[in-house]
């Protein structure tokens, strides 16, 4: 059977449009005036704005006062154009990880304007998109803006290997990490990886070592090591007084002090976001709207 020229050129243009379908698509260009803070989306490779962050003021932040002022000053040098390092915050859930990174940022923001300097800006990757890193990376670099790129709930499963893409995107890959891109990330972990996953590799690899280091090695990636750990029951009530004079609620001390140690009880655990849920719980009940509403710490 013979095919005519046309035939090729239809056969050719097919095959052509089913390539450009299945290519990766290309990151799209951002306006990086729109906002200081942006979500990256993975499947068509671009931007969103986010106009207003979801976010607690610093001063609500209690019991975490050292590893605040040292995200806070590291993030300062950063946005200045002096060395920083990538920063990793683990340790117990509901403790405020994230809502510190929000509350820097916030914070960083406002000094920079009172300097007259260029804003910071806040690019959140979803942790199922960290292999589309360093896509987001080109994307940021010739932008005249410095950057905090912030992944939330960090962790890898035995089966995952995109923590290897973040391990060349931070410091190991040819073009590196970029001068105005900096990599903040939560975990409940310590080295990011789950125990068994590290425990396996111990067990199964050839030079058990030399595998466990290469695993654990993701989180010297990171410089700046900031723990949480669960709030003791001082700190946890100042939490929820921090909350009650913030909005005004008008409840007695000891009223107050009672509750929210039987709430604590009741869920098993004392955090900030365990603070949070009660202080809603009280202001629900005594009828007292929450305007301009923290965000739950995580």
């Amino acid at each position: 059977m013979t095919h005519t020229p046309d035939d090729l050129g239809a056969v050719l243009t097919r095959i052509a449009e089913a390539l450009e379908r299945i290519a990766p698509a290309r990151a799209a260009h951002a306006n990086f005036t729109q906002a200081d803070a942006f979500v990256w989306h993975a499947e068509d490779r671009r931007l969103e704005a986010v106009p207003r962050v979801s976010r607690v003021e610093m001063e609500l932040l209690k019991g975490i006062e050292r590893t605040r002022d040292m995200l806070l000053d590291n993030t300062l040098r950063f946005a200045r154009g002096l060395p920083a390092n990538n920063a990793l915050l683990w340790g117990a859930r509901g403790m405020g990880k994230s809502s510190l990174v929000k509350a820097t940022h916030a914070s960083v923001n406002r000094q920079m304007a009172a300097e007259g300097q260029p804003p910071l800006k806040l690019v959140e990757i979803h942790r199922e998109d960290i292999e589309t890193l360093p896509a987001l990376m080109s994307l940021v670099r010739p932008a005249p803006f410095r950057f905090v790129i912030f992944c939330d709930d960090l962790s890898f499963d035995a089966d995952d290997t995109s923590y290897k893409s973040l391990k060349a995107v931070l410091e190991g890959g040819i073009e590196g990490r970029p001068e105005n891109v900096i990599f903040y990330a939560t975990s409940n972990r310590r080295h990011i990886l789950a125990r068994e996953m590290v425990e396996n590799e111990r067990s199964t690899a050839i030079n058990p070592g030399e595998a466990v280091e290469e695993k654990v090695s993701l989180s010297d990636r990171f410089g700046l090591w900031l723990g949480f750990h669960k709030c003791s029951q001082d700190e946890y009530l100042a939490m929820i007084d921090s909350y009650i004079a913030h909005f005004a609620i008008p409840i007695e001390p000891e009223t107050l002090r009672q509750e929210a140690l039987e709430w604590s009880t009741t869920r098993g655990a004392r955090s900030g976001r365990t603070a949070w849920q009660y202080v809603q719980d009280v202001a629900g009940r005594l009828g007292v709207p929450l305007s301009e509403p923290p965000a739950a710490p995580r």
